[in-house]
């Protein structure tokens, strides 16, 4: 089965996407992974995306969708993939959209994780992360054992630069301009789920086991 989250920055769509990977084993494949991963390894798509970045430009849908493409043809994708963080825009959903059918595949699930800008707001400024192995955390609804120190590696616990009000606020302002036209793309596909992105997490994957059929 091959899932798409959608959502705007901090709704959920990482969370929810790592829980349903650790329980159907379908590889949750993250775009920012996949630039840094491809960077780090000196691929050929890594180097070409790495001239745009450099420059401060936006990476072409075109290189990142063969990034994208790369990854899904290895065997651990055999049965699916979860995406996070792509498509983004309509143009990448298209191609995305041709670039499947291509290989006789298709999105089968768009899972829209719901919230409200002022939630998201208040989530996301509380947010920590493990800078070792990137857990994440809340200094009010994900508190670790130890203030400021990761449960599971012991690794110290920073707030990223774009989790503050200012910049959270940027981000949901170019999500509404560009991302959300995709719920609309996808619901006229007939492939649309809507989970409220501050239910709790067991009620969220209660919802999505009566649609996820593996």
């Amino acid at each position: 089965m091959n899932i798409v989250m959608l959502g705007a920055p901090g709704a959920g769509k990482g969370t929810i996407a790592k829980k349903l990977e650790e329980k159907y084993h379908l590889p949750h494949v993250s775009t920012g992974d996949l630039f840094r991963e491809n960077i780090k390894n000196n691929t050929s798509l890594g180097q070409e995306a790495k001239t745009y970045m450099d420059k401060g430009a936006l990476v072409p849908d075109t290189v990142t969708i063969n990034m994208l493409l790369d990854r899904i043809s290895k065997d651990d994708c055999k049965n699916g993939f979860i995406l996070d963080g792509f498509p983004r825009n309509l143009a990448q959903a298209d191609g995305l959209k041709d670039a499947l059918s291509k290989k006789s595949e298709k999105i089968d699930l768009a899972i829209l994780m719901d919230a409200k800008d002022e939630d998201i707001v208040k989530r996301l400024s509380g947010r920590r992360v493990c800078e070792s192995c990137g857990t994440p955390y809340h200094i009010e609804t994900l508190k670790p054992k130890v203030d400021g120190i990761c449960d599971k590696c012991g690794g110290k616990l920073i707030q990223r630069k774009d989790d503050t009000e200012e910049v959270i606020r940027d981000r949901l302002k170019v999500y509404h301009e560009q991302t959300q036209v995709l719920i609309e793309y996808y619901d006229k596909e007939g492939i649309l789920l809507t989970m409220n992105g501050f239910d709790s997490i067991e009620n969220i994957l209660s919802k999505l086991e009566k649609v996820i059929k593996l």
